[in-house]
């Protein structure tokens, strides 16, 4: 599709709600790197500190972020959500216009946006990278709703990117494999981690991964934080704060990072016996690739989160636990000795893209 475009200087732009929007454009940013093209980041907020420390010599811009907020229970996240639907589609309009004015002044010959709704234009090719094609929600007729309108920006784009395996054995189940699929050409590319597999001796029993928007990131740490000191053996907690100085009181047994460089991150994850997280799919895609048990705790009232935890516990792959009612001894010991069968699924790699954007 893109054969006959000369591209040379491509700008990626990653959603800024949380922070597996930004790691999984880490792989992507690489193979553009390896495949000779010049890179551009448009982020703000945490995931642009993120991207920064990973391409400290990438030329990075301020793209201003849609600063979802998140309700401190599960059943006010709905409603929340619907509070700030004014201020999403004010965004939705603002990066629009700004896309239109970067292209000239940067010379932007390719977009690609990660779950931004506004980041296409008429003057160039843009890709939408997204896991989500089915947004789900409690009710079929409110998921209907949810799909007509996720296409209908969806489909602003030449072509839609997903980081999932075509096919029945798959990852994201009925969010990647919907019965009604976008007008435009979609690509299945493989799933996208930034960590390497590596065999490094045990030297955590439990590694837990904070991540996600506010309030739920902290109300999950305060529950891990109170209830760590009663595991044996050693654990790490990496709160997911890339950027802050902020100390936290930890029990004895707990070494703590705000947050870790992807090398520092792999190490970390593949030298530690069971992991504790959320259940994002960026995060699954890592966990995958290190081919870890884990337990996987979905944000309350966040459905994508949940179904994937569900789905995945149901297929043996992982463990999965209910914040709410989470008893972390009790639960890691019984996910401890549960028997995992994690497929072997095909990564994303450099060596890949060139056929992509070959096709489109």
């Amino acid at each position: 599709m893109f054969e006959n475009i000369n591209i040379r200087r491509v700008l990626i732009a990653p959603l800024d709600w949380g922070l597996g929007h930004a790691t999984r454009c880490i792989p992507i940013i690489h193979a553009l790197l390896a495949n000779g093209y010049e890179v551009v980041i448009a982020a703000d907020g945490v995931p642009a500190v993120l991207l920064a420390k990973e391409f400290p010599n990438i030329k990075s811009l301020t793209l201003v972020g849609y600063e979802i907020k998140y309700a401190k229970t599960g059943a006010g996240l709905f409603w929340q959500l619907l509070k700030q639907l004014p201020r999403i589609v004010q965004t939705i309009s603002t990066e629009n216009a700004w896309l239109q004015k970067i292209i000239v002044s940067e010379k932007i010959d390719l977009v690609i946006s990660d779950n931004r709704f506004g980041l296409h234009t008429k003057l160039v090719p843009c890709i939408f990278i997204t896991h989500q094609l089915t947004i789900k929600a409690p009710l079929v007729w409110v998921e209907k709703i949810l799909q007509k309108i996720n296409y209908y920006f969806i489909n602003q784009y030449a072509v839609c990117w997903v980081p999932d395996i075509a096919g029945a054995i798959n990852l994201a189940g009925e969010l990647s494999h919907p019965i009604v699929m976008p007008k435009i050409p979609v690509k299945y590319i493989g799933l996208l981690s930034r960590l390497e597999n590596n065999n490094y001796a045990i030297e955590f029993q439990y590694c837990f991964l904070l991540s996600g928007p506010e309030p739920q990131r902290t109300v999950l740490e305060k529950k891990l934080v109170a209830s760590i000191g009663a595991l044996p053996g050693k654990a790490l907690l990496v709160r997911g704060l890339p950027g802050s100085n902020k100390e936290l009181m930890a029990p004895l047994n707990t070494t703590v990072y705000n947050h870790l460089p992807t090398h520092q991150l792999s190490k970390m994850i593949c030298a530690s016996e069971m992991i504790i997280c959320r259940s994002g799919y960026s995060t699954i895609m890592e966990l995958v690739r290190l081919q870890k048990k884990a337990v996987l705790i979905p944000t309350p009232g966040q459905t994508e989160q949940v179904y994937l935890a569900k789905k995945l516990a149901a297929t043996n792959w992982f463990y999965s636990a209910d914040q709410t009612s989470l008893n972390v001894f009790t639960q890691i010991n019984e996910a401890l000795y549960q028997s995992y069968s994690i497929p072997d699924f095909h990564f994303f790699h450099s060596n890949d893209l060139p056929a992509l954007l070959r096709e489109g």
